[in-house]
């Protein structure tokens, strides 16, 4: 094969990628609406969809697996893009937001508002401020590692910048361990399974809907910045002399970031990986180009979490696993990986 058309066959094949994501995010919805301890045939599926509320199989796929998969699409696609903007802005292809401590931050705020007995918008709007907090916590503390401009200390730069998130989540998991402590006995239960990374509660339609609304601004956002973001990997005096305000740039998607991810946490607590998993997947099929990249990276992330949840809980049914500990199983062979290969 020539280089002109392997040239041809790489750009065919990203310029099907979203299409063929998006579908494989719809599939993985209907899969979740058919599966479960009480299977759903597709023509019921389909009935309950156009309002058939006949029988009880309806009620399940309307009012209980529809709005949990919706959920989850959304949670995987917030913790994609995330993952994708920190990888970027950090120069580092092990960030995440759960390995750098930032879900952990937002699970930190939450946990004190539930315990406080905060409202459901308070304690969004306390985990959104965790994650934001944490991350510009990460910032300051890795400052030096992530604006240096010696290309010979890049590896110790990226070192820098991952041993610093790791702490940052070490503190995060120590603090949620102090607040589980003194958590009274009847709420343990339903906290320690947030915090794995649950979507059992996840069923309120007009919340998935307002996540998915969040979803698709929050990549609108990402997208529109994505060429100069492009610039900025290359680094940031070649950002700045081709007229890109990187500090600008920089400040915006860190607050896309941080609200992607304190959305995602405060739906499902702490699903860990997702965000580190589906961006590397998507870049060795469409390269590091962030206009292509991010929305992949959410895509693939949303169908990634619709089928982790539908497996977490009919794999032992009527028992319900917490989601947070498949994608870890899925996640952490992928990290060892990658850490060993660097």
């Amino acid at each position: 094969m020539t280089v002109q058309a392997f040239g041809i066959e790489a750009g065919l094949r990203r310029r099907y990628v979203i299409p063929a994501l998006a579908a494989a995010g719809v599939a993985s919805i209907v899969l979740a609406l058919m599966v479960g301890s009480v299977a759903a045939p597709w023509s019921e599926v389909i009935g309950a969809l156009r309002g058939q509320r006949d029988d009880s199989v309806a009620a399940i796929v309307l009012d209980l697996r529809l709005p949990r998969a919706l959920s989850a699409f959304a949670v995987g696609g917030l913790l994609a893009l995330a993952g994708g903007l920190l990888q970027a802005l950090l120069r580092n292809p092990l960030a995440d937001p759960y390995v750098l401590g930032i879900s952990g931050g937002a699970a930190v705020a939450a946990l004190i508002a539930l315990a406080a007995g905060a409202a459901l918008w308070v304690m969004q709007l306390a985990s959104a401020a965790g994650a934001l907090l944490t991350l510009m916590f990460l910032v300051l503390l890795a400052r030096r590692s992530l604006f240096s401009r010696d290309l010979v200390a890049g590896d110790d730069a990226a070192s820098g910048v991952l041993l610093t998130g790791v702490m940052i989540a070490a503190l995060t998991a120590a603090t949620l361990s102090l607040l589980l402590a003194l958590a009274p006995e009847g709420r343990l239960r339903s906290m320690v399974f947030w915090l794995l990374g649950d979507l059992a509660g996840a069923t309120d339609k007009t919340t998935a809907a307002v996540a998915l609304l969040l979803l698709a601004v929050l990549s609108a956002i990402a997208l529109a910045l994505a060429r100069p973001l492009n610039l900025i990997l290359r680094g940031d005096v070649a950002a700045f002399t081709q007229g890109v305000d990187v500090e600008r740039i920089r400040r915006v998607l860190v607050v896309v970031a941080a609200l992607a991810t304190g959305c995602a946490v405060t739906l499902a607590g702490a699903v860990g990986f997702v965000g580190f998993v589906a961006p590397h997947i998507t870049r060795r099929i469409v390269g590091n180009d962030q206009r292509l990249l991010l929305p992949a990276a959410a895509l693939f992330g949303g169908a990634l979490l619709v089928v982790a949840d539908t497996i977490a809980r009919t794999v032992a049914a009527p028992l319900q696993l917490p989601v947070g500990v498949l994608t870890a199983l899925l996640g952490v062979p992928v990290f060892l990986w990658l850490l060993q290969r660097r």
